[in-house]
Parts: structure tokens; C-alpha cells; sequence
């Protein structure tokens, strides 16, 4: 699928757009002439071995999904085309209201919106108007996969008064055939995470592992107890989970491997990105995630969620009713969510207890035991980085209480110590040093052993 023959598939698909808009204007202008009806007008027949062509045969597009994802092109690849929408109207001395579209301060040329693939479809057959709105439906796997989207709009403006958006991701899987990755922005303030680790390699005291299993289990049984067994009826859809306790005890790794071992994906919501001083962006760009989230089902993984799911505040401002405002949004889409939502915060306590009701799950990430210590040191140092025979690992574990987060940096400040001086060995000085500025960042004293 080369660069060539993808945009050529695409050019003839906007070429059979234009015949479309001049058959339905100048039908509904009652030019003269006689013409068909616009649904009759040939389509091109697109290869299978394209990406666009592809994408069509899997989904069996309809004509009516075909015609708003040309219009959506359009502005992308041809925009001269849609300046005949420009035209006036004699009567009124003003552009032609049922046209639709919109001029942005950084395109001069014409933004089609939902009201201008209204009219292409149903201009005079009115009944068709139905296709239009079911290509927006949350059903449409043109909103599924968030190929195109209708920009929201003020609530005292109609709805299909939104600009017709292409997502600039599958405009590039069109073009090239090569999906590029979802990335970290502020319109989509999520990342993938992932992790080479195993489960092995998770080191958790007993009780917080039974309670992590329960977690794999649903992500495992989840669908079938639900619909086979019927608990739709007694129980809302979804798993809400709440890990709790100090930094570096394994939060987001355990989230990455209960990802791994169901063959879902992980997304980390990045909570400073979401928070808009504009009332309705935040819950625009959540809406997204969340949208995305479920058809995809993937694990949503909020980080730090005190930061947006703590205790609400009395509103006495517009920023605390703002606030408590996003904060009610969250929880309800949450609430609703019929997949797994995870949320990791250092606290319990500065969780909204109107939320933390709402959990199937509150695990305790707590320090890890002298036994556990003892397990990360040595899983720690198990590959070309290991410790010299002299030292006492065991000592080493009973004596400084570091979570496992803190003792993978110590083994990242040790393996380069030893591989600056051409070995593969860490002597005990090298050892205490990297323990030494891990304590020192949380203000502890050193001891030595």
C-alpha cells in the first residue's frame, strides 16, 4: 500500500464528492436539465489493497458513510472544491443557510458541519435526513473508531452546526497505510503503558495479591458473568478500583500486568492535562477517552487521582463550582463505564468518600516487609548487574526500608557505577552510595551496615 496509489483511491473518491454536490445543488436550485437522483451516481471502485479500500470492505461502508468521510477530506485534500458552497442566495443577498459550514480565522476556505452533510443527503428527499443522523449515532464505527467527530457546540446553537472533524491519525493511516500511535496531547491527555516485565516479577505481601487476583479474575470472567450468568440484571457494568499507598510499591506496574495478562491495553490518563479553565473542555476531552476506552476495551488508569477526584470543596467561587463541577462529571462517567477503571493515589484519605463508596476494589500498595525487600534485591540484581559475593543481602533488606520503585534506582545508579569502570560487579560502597541518595530524598538518615 504505497503513498501513490492511497491518495489517488482518495482523490477519485472526493472527484465522485463533487459530481454529488453539483448533482444535489443544482437539483435543489431546480436548474435546468434532468439528472439522477445523487445516491445513482456511479462510485468508484476502490481496491481492497488500499488502505481507504480496506477499511471500507471491512465495515461495508454504506454510501451514506462514504459521502461524510469525502466531505470530511475535503478541507484535507481538495479545498477549492467546497467554495461552491460560497454561492449566495439572490433572494436574501446572503450565503445559503441550509449549506451549513463555516469560515475559521486560520482557513479562509469553506469547514463543512454536520447541516451541510444534512443537505447533501436529504435536501430533496427529506425523509433521508435519518442516514445523516445515524452517520453521528454513538453506534456509527465512524464515531467508533473516532474517524470523524462533530465539534460541540454552544447549547443554544444546533447541534449539526458542529464542523465536521477528521482525526488526523487515520488521515495519515489513509495516506500511508501505517496507523501512527495515539499520542499524549491535550485534546487526548492519554498514554499507553506497557511493561517487560512478567507477573513472576511482581513481589506484593499475600493479602494485597489475593486482592489483585480478584481484580484478574473479573478482566478474565467479567463478560460471562455478566451476560451468560446474567448479573447485568443485579449489578451496573464495569470494575472501579482504587490502589492506594506510597510511591514506588508497585501501583502502575501491577496496572500494566493485569493489562498484559488479559491482552488489554492500558492508557494513563494524564489528570494536569484534562483540568480546562474552560467550562465544558475537560468533560469534552474526557468524553473521548472514555468513548474510545469502551469500544477498545481497554483499562483506564487515572495516576495521582487525588488530584481531580479528592474532596470537594464548599463552592464559593465560580472555580469551586467549576470544580466540584468536573469532579461530579467524572464520577458519573466512571460510574457508567462498563469496563475497568483503575485509580492510584498515595492516600485514602484524600479520596472523595463519595467516590470511594462506589469501588469494587480498595487495595493497600503498603512498604514492602524485610521478606519482600529481600525478593526485590534479589530479582533486582538476577541479571548482568549483580552484587558482590561479601555482601549480605538479607542485611542490606532488613535494614533500609526502600520500596521497590527506589530499589530499581539504586540499581540504575549502581550499574552505571560498575560499567564506567569496565565490570559487571557492584562492590558495598557502591551499594550504600545509591541507597544513600534514595534515602536522602525522602530526608532519612543513613545507617550503616
Amino acid at each position: 500500500m504505497d503513498f501513490d496509489t492511497n491518495i489517488q483511491v482518495l482523490l477519485e473518491e472526493l472527484n465522485w464528492l463533487q459530481e454529488v454536490i453539483h448533482n444535489v445543488i443544482s437539483t435543489y436550485l431546480e436548474h435546468e436539465g434532468e439528472r439522477p437522483f445523487w445516491t445513482d451516481i456511479p462510485q468508484s471502485k476502490i481496491s481492497e489493497d488500499t488502505a481507504y479500500g480496506a477499511f471500507v470492505e471491512k465495515y461495508q461502508l454504506t454510501i451514506y458513510d462514504r459521502l461524510a468521510i469525502a466531505l470530511g477530506l475535503a478541507p484535507q485534500l481538495k479545498p477549492e472544491m467546497l467554495d461552491v458552497f460560497f454561492g449566495r442566495n439572490k433572494i436574501y443577498d446572503r450565503g445559503f443557510t441550509e449549506f451549513g459550514g463555516v469560515i475559521d480565522k486560520n482557513h479562509s476556505g469553506f469547514l463543512p458541519t454536520g447541516q451541510t452533510l444534512l443537505f447533501l443527503i436529504s435536501a430533496t428527499k427529506p425523509l433521508l435526513r435519518k442516514e445523516a443522523v445515524r452517520v453521528f449515532n454513538k453506534e456509527s464505527i465512524l464515531i467508533k473508531e473516532q474517524i470523524l467527530s462533530l465539534e460541540t457546540t454552544e447549547d443554544f446553537i444546533p447541534k449539526f452546526n458542529g464542523v465536521i472533524s477528521f482525526n488526523k491519525r487515520w488521515f495519515q493511516y489513509f495516506l500511508s497505510g501505517e496507523m501512527p500511535k495515539i499520542e499524549q496531547s491535550s485534546t487526548f491527555p492519554a498514554q499507553k503503558i506497557t511493561t517487560h516485565l512478567e507477573w513472576e516479577d511482581v513481589v506484593l505481601n499475600d493479602l494485597v495479591m489475593d486482592e489483585v487476583l480478584e481484580l484478574r479474575a473479573w478482566l478474565q470472567h467479567g463478560p460471562a458473568l455478566m451476560n451468560d450468568w446474567g448479573l447485568f440484571k443485579k449489578i451496573k457494568p464495569g470494575y472501579r478500583a482504587l490502589f492506594y499507598g506510597p510511591p514506588g510499591t508497585g501501583k502502575t506496574l501491577t496496572v500494566s500486568l493485569l493489562g498484559k495478562v488479559s491482552n488489554r491495553d492500558v492508557y494513563r490518563v494524564d489528570l494536569s492535562m484534562i483540568v480546562s479553565k474552560y467550562i465544558g473542555e475537560t468533560e469534552k476531552n474526557l468524553s473521548k477517552i472514555f468513548d474510545i476506552a469502551q469500544y477498545k476495551d481497554w483499562i483506564l488508569f487515572f495516576d495521582e487521582a487525588d488530584a481531580l477526584f479528592g474532596k470537594r470543596t464548599e463552592a464559593n467561587s465560580s472555580n469551586d463550582r467549576h470544580a466540584n463541577q468536573q469532579t461530579s462529571y467524572l464520577l458519573q462517567r466512571i460510574e457508567d463505564f462498563p469496563g475497568v477503571v483503575i485509580l492510584a493515589s498515595n492516600l485514602k484519605g484524600n479520596m472523595d468518600a463519595a467516590f470511594t463508596r462506589r469501588f469494587q476494589a480498595m487495595i493497600h500498595f503498603n512498604m514492602p516487609a524485610t521478606e519482600e525487600r529481600y525478593e526485590l534485591w534479589k530479582k533486582a540484581f538476577s541479571g548482568t548487574c549483580t552484587l558482590h559475593e561479601d555482601i549480605d543481602v538479607w542485611k542490606i533488606a532488613e535494614t533500609y526500608e526502600l520500596a521497590g520503585g527506589a530499589i530499581i534506582n539504586v540499581l540504575r545508579f549502581c550499574a552505571l557505577a560498575v560499567i564506567s569502570r569496565n565490570d559487571t560487579v557492584v562492590t558495598k560502597e557502591e551499594l550504600l552510595e545509591g541507597i544513600r541518595k534514595e534515602l536522602k530524598k525522602e530526608n532519612k538518615t543513613m545507617v550503616l551496615v
